[in-house]
């Protein structure tokens, strides 16, 4: 568990676990995870493939229902909202940033930043002020009108970040954000995601390998075969109401 502040958490795991069944077998994808995630503070979920990383952010998403336990997001348990009360989640309070950057290819980088939005129903011209103070934040005004194709990796996942900030997200949920980029972009990715908790006051929760993401969390989980099996708190952020 995280060190106890005097806020809520962003996110609060109750004894929560999924299995699958698979050929007579039951997997064991998270295994009794109590888990508290502070708000305004760089989260890392670390461990190899088929740890259960992944599957614990699609069920804080709501995009998978736990076997047992009970999630809570941002102040609201999912066990007590439907599929469309998620989906409202999602679409007002949730960002998301994934390895394979998530674009819609023929759409242009304004455009995808856009999509949210418009599923939000806002009027045309508050979207295109917030997808133009998006752009600019992380700086491609200048590639707007690129599409997905026309851009570099590390431009791309931009374009990812620019969309949770558009979307005036609350909590990004990231899987393996610079899994597809070489070391020197993913450190510049790492950067606009530090700028995320420390400038916009996001939450941020990573599921990651990448030792450069470990290093730079304010507070790493570890997990194998689904369980959460240590943690680590950076010094400046022991003690410290985030």
């Amino acid at each position: 568990m995280n060190p106890s502040t005097t806020r809520e958490p962003a996110i609060h795991l109750q004894n929560v676990c999924r299995v699958y069944h698979l050929a007579g077998e039951n997997i064991h994808a998270v295994n009794d995870v109590t888990l508290d995630v502070g708000p305004g503070v760089m989260t890392a979920i670390v461990g190899r493939s088929g740890s259960g990383k992944t599957t614990l952010l699609n069920l804080i998403a709501g995009l998978d229902d736990p076997t047992g336990g009970t999630i809570t997001v941002l102040g609201r348990g999912l066990h007590t909202m439907n599929e469309r009360e998620r989906l409202d989640l999602r679409l007002h309070k949730l960002g998301f940033i994934f390895q394979s950057f998530g674009l819609m290819p023929l759409l242009s980088a304004r455009e995808n930043i856009g999509v949210p939005l418009r599923m939000r129903g806002l009027p045309s011209h508050e979207r295109e002020d917030r997808v133009d103070a998006a752009l600019e934040w992380v700086g491609l005004s200048e590639r707007a009108h690129h599409r997905p194709y026309e851009l570099s990796g590390g431009e791309q996942q931009r374009v990812a970040i620019a969309r949770a900030i558009a979307e005036g997200a609350d909590l990004v949920l990231a899987d393996e954000p610079t899994g597809q980029l070489d070391t020197r972009t993913g450190r510049r990715i790492l950067d606009l995601l530090r700028r995320l908790v420390t400038e916009r006051g996001i939450t941020l929760l990573i599921a990651t390998h990448d030792p450069q993401v470990m290093a730079e969390a304010d507070i790493v989980h570890e997990m194998r075969d689904g369980k959460l099996i240590a943690t680590r708190v950076r010094d400046q952020v022991k003690g410290v109401d985030r």
